[in-house]
């Protein structure tokens, strides 16, 4: 899943298949959305 910065829109891999671009706003900036919950992970 990926995230518009601009218009805070959840975009699929499909959706910006060809172009890195988002289709509702036409922004070029996109970044992969975090997930929900923190992945724990095990210290020393």
């Amino acid at each position: 899943m990926y995230k518009c910065l601009d218009c805070q829109h959840e975009l699929t891999q499909k959706d910006i298949e060809k172009r890195i671009i988002c289709p509702y706003c036409s922004s070029r900036i996109v970044a992969k959305s975090r997930p929900s919950q923190p992945k724990l992970v095990k210290a020393r």
